[in-house]
């Protein structure tokens, strides 16, 4: 809640700059203009941001696979994920967006170790 309010504190005084073209909507996270943001308002953006983050390399459609692997991660179903990310068949889901982290590999062998006792 904190970061929102610093964010909302900081878009006030970049609208109060930009008062002649501002265009309210309501948005959070909107244009410099307070338009919705498009696909071009992000790939611009995207490498200072990236920088900012401290994301090196990563590009902006690592976000889609990091999305897809989080949700699976917290027991989402993955039809609903399927749906979330507008894939038509569920095989691009599960084996080219889900990626299987070194910690999730122990969890199973150690469940497989206590199995087998």
């Amino acid at each position: 809640m904190e970061a929102l309010r610093a964010h909302r504190k900081q878009q006030f005084a970049e609208r109060s700059d930009r008062l002649d073209d501002w265009e309210e909507h309501g948005l959070v996270f909107p244009s410099r203009r307070g338009t919705p943001m498009g696909p071009d308002n992000l790939r611009r953006s995207w490498g200072a941001i990236r920088k900012a983050a401290g994301l090196g390399d990563m590009r902006f459609h690592d976000l889609r696979h990091t999305c897809v692997t989080l949700l699976l991660n917290l027991g989402v179903p993955p039809q609903v994920v399927r749906d979330i990310v507008g894939h038509s068949d569920i095989e691009v889901t599960m084996t080219i967006y889900t990626h299987v982290s070194l910690d999730d590999k122990r969890n199973a062998l150690g469940k497989l170790g206590d199995a087998l006792g």
